[in-house]
């Protein structure tokens, strides 16, 4: 159990609004990180080898790899659409339900405050929220369009 639950113990709201506001850049929040799990996963739906995913998407910071130019918004966002969304990394696929965003001063200064889902949509409960932070299961409903 998360140290803090005490925020959500009783739930929070979310649903996707498809505006793709957690696909762009917010200086610092810009890395999207990658398990090995991603990058066989996005390699196998570009069609090339995990390698030449690697060291033609990737970077690697603190010894964690993420995609490259975190400065920038995502490079699979075309034309407000993901260019990979059946194969988009764990970290896109359970926003936002990550364990830095599970206090209410971050919820509320950080998330709610761009994220147009927050508070709207079903109530998920804390024993959901727990089992998408730890299993890395999908947040259901994302609206955002795919190319």
């Amino acid at each position: 159990m998360y140290e803090r639950r005490r925020f959500y113990k009783s739930g929070l709201r979310f649903e996707c609004q498809g505006t793709g506001k957690c696909c762009l850049s917010r200086g610092d929040y810009g890395y999207v990180y990658l398990s090995l799990s991603d990058r066989r996963r996005l390699a196998a739906h570009l069609g090339i080898s995990i390698h030449k995913f690697t060291r033609q998407y990737t970077e690697k910071t603190d010894g964690m790899f993420h995609l490259k130019d975190p400065d920038k918004d995502c490079l699979f966002l075309k034309k407000n659409g993901c260019t990979v969304y059946e194969s988009r990394p764990r970290q896109c696929r359970t926003w936002p339900f990550w364990p830095e965003n599970m206090s209410g001063e971050v919820w509320k200064g950080e998330v709610a405050s761009y994220c147009p889902g927050a508070g709207k949509g079903k109530l998920y409960s804390a024993e959901e929220i727990e089992e998408i932070i730890e299993k890395g299961e999908e947040v259901p409903g994302c609206r955002y369009l795919k190319i």
